[in-house]
């Protein structure tokens, strides 16, 4: 009896750190940058940054804040990874930004990026938002279209 227990939490504690290497692995490939829940384009699209200049440009056209001294920081341009704009459209309530990059993945050209699905809290403001997001994806990714794909 004691040996199963054993051998059963050998088994647990295997398991647990292998799910945590794959986080640490996947926090090492996506970054998000900025996020807001305003200042993004009508319809959803994406653009890759080329550089710091451009990243910057981006931020201070799109940055909306009620404290109007308050810019976005930034520490260096990633070298070794592609910085992607994403404009997630327009919503008509609620607060659609992206907080969260759970995976990302390519097949057949197409970035697909999975995030936590949108949970309404009930009772929301209804006013016209246009989210969007900048982050970061490896180097070696090569996609012509970006899809958000959204799981619990």
């Amino acid at each position: 009896m004691k040996r199963l227990i054993i051998v059963f939490l050998a088994v647990m504690v295997n398991c647990t750190t292998q799910s945590s290497s794959k986080l640490s692995e996947m926090s090492q490939k996506t970054e998000i940058l900025i996020s807001e829940s305003n200042g993004g384009a009508e319809k959803p699209g994406f653009r890759v940054i080329k550089d710091k200049q451009e990243l910057q440009n981006i931020a201070k056209s799109t940055f909306l804040s009620v404290d109007m001294d308050k810019e976005p920081k930034f520490t260096e341009f990633p070298a070794d990874k592609k910085v992607v704009l994403y404009n997630l459209g327009e919503f008509r309530s609620g607060d659609h930004r992206i907080t969260q990059i759970k995976n990302l993945s390519v097949k057949e050209n197409v970035l697909y990026v999975e995030v936590p699905q949108y949970m309404s809290g009930g009772m929301e403001i209804q006013v016209i938002s246009n989210p969007w997001l900048i982050f970061t994806v490896p180097l070696q990714f090569q996609f012509n279209s970006v899809q958000l794909k959204y799981s619990k």
